[in-house]
C-alpha cells in the first residue's frame, strides 16, 4: 500500500516537473522558469504523452493478430512459465480503456456513457481503437476536474492513492506498465511500435 503510494508520488512529482519543463503543444513559448503549473494540465501533458505512444501501438498492430498472446512455443524449450492467463493483444487494450474508466472516474465523480464492462468482450480492432480513444477522452474531461484546490483532498474509491492526483498520475503509471507488454506483442510479430520507430 505504501509502495503504491510512493509510486504514485514520484510519478505525479515527475510530471509537475516535466510540465514546467516542456512548452504547451501547439506553442512556442515557454513557461517561465518556478511558474506554478495547474494540477490539470501538468497532469494532462502526461496522459497525452501515454495516450499518443498507446493509440500509435494499437493502430499499428494488424487487424488479425488482435487475439496474439505470448506462448510457451515462442521461448525456450526450458522455459516453466504457463502462459495460459497471457491476454490477448486485443484483452490488453480493452482493459487499458476499461482502466481509463475507472481511474478518472474516481478522480472526477463523472460517470462514463458507456459500458464498460462490454469494452472488456470486444476483440475487431476497429471496435477496440474507438473504444480506447474514447476512454481518453473521457480521461481528459476528467483531468481538467482537477484544481489547485482538490488535487490532493482525499477522495472515497481509491484503493489507497487517496487523492485525485495521485489515482491519476497512477492512472498514467498503469497505461505504461501495459503499454510495455503491447510493444513486445509488437515486436514479437516483427512490428516496430510507432513510438520507437521516430
Amino acid at each position: 500500500m505504501q509502495l503504491k503510494m510512493m509510486a504514485a508520488g514520484i510519478v505525479l512529482g515527475a510530471c509537475c516537473l516535466t510540465a514546467t519543463a516542456q512548452m504547451p503543444m501547439g506553442s512556442t513559448a515557454k513557461p517561465a522558469i518556478g511558474a506554478k503549473a495547474e494540477p490539470s494540465k501538468a497532469l494532462d501533458d502526461m496522459l497525452n504523452l501515454l495516450e499518443e505512444e498507446l493509440m500509435g501501438a494499437v493502430k499499428a498492430m494488424p487487424a488479425e493478430k488482435y487475439s496474439f498472446a505470448p506462448s510457451a512455443a515462442i521461448f525456450a524449450p526450458s522455459q516453466t512459465v504457463k502462459f495460459d492467463t497471457v491476454r490477448t493483444f486485443a484483452q490488453q487494450a480493452t482493459h487499458l480503456a476499461e482502466a481509463n474508466y475507472y481511474f478518472y472516474s474516481t478522480v472526477s465523480g463523472m460517470k462514463p456513457e458507456v459500458d464498460v464492462k462490454a469494452i472488456g468482450e470486444m476483440t475487431k480492432k476497429d471496435d477496440i481503437v474507438a473504444a480506447l480513444a474514447a476512454s481518453f477522452v473521457f480521461a481528459h474531461k476528467a483531468l481538467a476536474t482537477i484544481t489547485p484546490e482538490n488535487a490532493f483532498v482525499t477522495i472515497k474509491g481509491a484503493d489507497g492513492m487517496q487523492t485525485r492526483a495521485t489515482v491519476a498520475a497512477f492512472g498514467v503509471a498503469h497505461g505504461y506498465d501495459h503499454y510495455g507488454q503491447i510493444v513486445e506483442y509488437l515486436r514479437m510479430n516483427g512490428i516496430v511500435p510507432p513510438a520507437s520507430a521516430k
